[in-house]
């Protein structure tokens, strides 16, 4: 087995992290990544880590995101914003070293607790987050509503 370090995200990752996006779902393409990823690694209050391979260039086998916020009824609140694993690298523990990540980043931000979101369609991520320390705090219900665009743009 081929040894796996976590390692702050690149510009360079860009393509693996849309990659791994679009496996779970979230279709996007590298341009539009890039652009993302330009901010979000500019950003103090964002970080982003992936599990690399260390001994050769197989492609990221997973990444996580983390944020702080400033909410108004909670103040400050870090967050994990995304979890994936690829398929092929599943049952490592990569998922568990990723979070663990994000935690200590947190934690050196001064954090003391971590909020993170589970699609109700991932059922394997409601076993997961319990045996990671995570306690559930609530259920609830998420709405979207499309802007119409002003006339003329």
């Amino acid at each position: 087995m081929t040894s796996i370090v976590i390692r702050d995200a690149r510009q360079d990752d860009a393509g693996e992290l849309a990659r791994l996006c679009t496996l779970l779902a979230y279709p996007v393409d590298s341009a539009a990544m890039a652009g993302r990823l330009a901010i979000l690694l500019a950003s103090p209050a964002h970080a982003v880590m992936v599990a690399a391979s260390a001994d050769d260039d197989s492609g990221l086998m997973g990444m996580v995101a983390a944020e702080w916020r400033l909410m108004i009824e909670f103040g400050g609140r870090a967050e994990i914003t995304a979890l994936i694993i690829d398929p092929r690298a599943r049952r490592l523990g990569l998922a568990r070293r990723l979070v663990d990540t994000a935690c200590d980043w947190i934690r050196d931000q001064g954090g003391t607790d971590v909020f993170v979101r589970s699609n109700i369609l991932r059922p394997e991520s409601h076993a997961f987050y319990p045996a990671a320390g995570f306690t559930l705090a609530k259920t609830q219900h998420a709405y979207v509503r499309r802007l119409a665009q002003p006339a003329g743009d």
